[in-house]
């Protein structure tokens, strides 16, 4: 790429984040100044760089980032209303453990429960086999993304599940804290993720009927609580 190519990509990057920083700040409505959500803008895109090979889509994986990163901030300085229970799962690389994890009690809870996941070092994408585990029981993972963990993640969760990634979590008060030893999916056949997979579909069964949420198992989308069953094909 030669030099005036280069600057143009640049000057493009530079307004696309500028366009983001528009669209979070009138999303907020006033609730941060336009300079703090400039920086989370431009912060989050320099930490999803980090790890992302491919950067066609990164402004706009970076407006989401940051979106949910000052909802995150509004909810710990007490600007924004918690109006449901927060679990936050974390693992090494956001690319397996925790996505299905998330995925699995996004689609149980109904909308009762706020899900998110993180790695304490993500890498640039999914891991494939797990994206297909995933379909296998309808759930689409194709446009999720690894999102490194950050203390404001932590900080608005009320249950944090980590999943192998030692002590990277940080450790705050009046929090529920859960490691759950699982195999990690790295490196394995989509026959080995599929017993991590429904492992990991149990527990997050068991968490869903512990928390004390609106969601009741008798109205879980698939209607059978506790069953082992997988459910319905969600298409993609």
């Amino acid at each position: 790429m030669n030099a005036d190519n280069e600057r143009s990509g640049l000057l493009s990057v530079e307004s696309a984040l500028e366009r983001a920083t528009d669209h979070i700040y009138d999303f907020y409505d006033g609730t941060f100044s336009k300079e703090t959500v400039a920086r989370f803008v431009d912060e989050s895109y320099e930490l999803l760089t980090k790890s992302a090979k491919v950067k066609t889509h990164l402004v706009a994986l970076a407006e989401h980032f940051a979106l949910d990163r000052l909802r995150q901030v509004g909810i710990v300085e007490g600007t924004i209303r918690k109006t449901n229970p927060e679990v936050l799962f974390v693992c090494v690389h956001n690319a397996g453990r925790s996505q299905m994890a998330a995925a699995l009690l996004d689609f149980y809870a109904g909308g009762a429960v706020i899900v998110r996941s993180a790695g304490s070092i993500p890498v640039e994408s999914l891991n494939p086999a797990v994206v297909a585990s995933m379909a296998e029981m309808g759930l689409d993972l194709s446009k999720a993304y690894p999102k490194p963990l950050t203390d404001d993640a932590v900080r608005a969760a009320d249950v944090v599940i980590t999943m192998g990634c030692g002590d990277a979590c940080p450790i705050y008060p009046g929090k529920r804290y859960l490691d759950w030893d699982l195999d990690d999916p790295a490196g394995k056949s989509l026959a080995e993720v599929r017993p991590i997979r429904d492992e990991i579909d149990r527990r997050v069964r068991v968490l869903l009927g512990e928390m004390a949420s609106p969601a009741d198992p008798a109205d879980w989308p698939d209607g059978r609580g506790e069953s082992s069953d997988r459910p319905p094909d969600q298409g993609s």
